[in-house]
């Protein structure tokens, strides 16, 4: 029927653009949290508040069907999202400002072309290649135009540890992409989150439990919002909508955001970019657009069908 093939066609998008308005928000509500907490504590109270959010619905959830060797894929997606993905940007947002956090994560569809390439030598076109090199230039511009401010003291180190935790997602999406035909997306979601409420807890108690009686209303308010938006709905909402679509098509909502950080920034924190470094993020957002969008007739540039195929043992 032409009324359901429409929705099943706007339902991904639908999830995609829930996942990249709480992504976009996310670096705004991060710098607010760390204003009262450690990023470890912040990075720690997150997954436990996902954790909780989300414990409900482990019944209601349809089991995995898992197979021998599993495990490997399951260790790479929990170490990838949440442990290395947030331990480099709880980090990254104290450094830099939220608006240039955003700038970097547009890099993400370029980085999972890139994997799939190393990983499996899936096609990589020409487009990707030129993408990926002035993405990852306009980084770098980004990075060393910024001066050193109050709200963010080392630009250059945090936008690299940003770029450290893109990374991490890429690794992230190609794993979930493999496991998502046998694995309920929700189900990998709240996995991801119970790894992070384990494997942040040692870090948090040792940075210090004693700014959490004194920290403010708005303060505990981002950490719910992380935990509870970001942290499981929005990764819930993406790994949904990769269910449903090639990877390439999924990563390329990312795009959108850096607009997103960059209107959050402005609108909650009052931040600013000069004009070299609003050049940069031209440059960024461009780059990604012409490696996704430039080359349609092209091979595909992330290798989503090498992917999508890789489910047989």
């Amino acid at each position: 029927m032409p009324g359901l093939t429409t929705r099943r066609q706007l339902l991904p998008l639908v999830l995609l653009a829930g996942a990249v308005l709480f992504w976009g928000t996310s670096f705004a509500a991060i710098k607010v949290a760390l204003g009262s907490f450690t990023p470890m504590t912040v990075m720690w109270l997150r997954m436990v508040v996902a954790t909780i959010a989300f414990a409900p619905f482990w019944t209601r959830v349809k089991r995995p069907e898992y197979r021998a060797g599993d495990w490997k894929l399951l260790t790479v997606a929990g170490l990838c999202i949440p442990c290395l993905y947030y331990l480099a940007e709880g980090n990254a947002v104290l450094l830099t400002t939220s608006s240039q956090a955003g700038v970097v994560s547009a890099v993400v569809p370029l980085l999972v072309a890139g994997g799939a390439w190393l990983l499996w030598r899936d096609g990589l076109t020409w487009r990707g290649g030129v993408a990926i090199g002035l993405s990852l230039a306009a980084v770098a511009v980004l990075s060393l135009a910024g001066g050193a401010q109050q709200s963010a003291p080392n630009p250059a180190l945090g936008n690299l540890l940003e770029l450290l935790a893109m990374l991490a997602a890429a690794g992230s999406m190609l794993t979930i992409k493999h496991l998502s035909t046998r694995y309920d997306p929700w189900w990998l979601t709240g996995m991801q989150a119970a790894v992070g409420a384990v494997f942040f807890l040692p870090m948090a108690l040792a940075s210090g439990t004693a700014t959490w009686a004194s920290a403010p209303p708005v303060a505990w308010a981002c950490v719910a919002y992380l935990g509870t938006f970001v942290s499981l709905a929005a990764f819930g909402l993406y790994n949904s909508a990769l269910r449903a679509m090639p990877a390439s098509r999924a990563a390329l909502s990312i795009n959108l955001i850096p607009a997103v950080a960059l209107l959050a920034g402005w609108f909650v924190l009052g931040e600013s970019l000069n004009v070299v470094q609003m050049a940069a993020c031209v440059v960024a957002i461009g780059a990604v657009v012409f490696g996704e969008l430039g080359g349609a007739g092209d091979e595909p540039v992330a290798g989503d069908a090498a992917v999508a195929v890789r489910e047989t043992p």
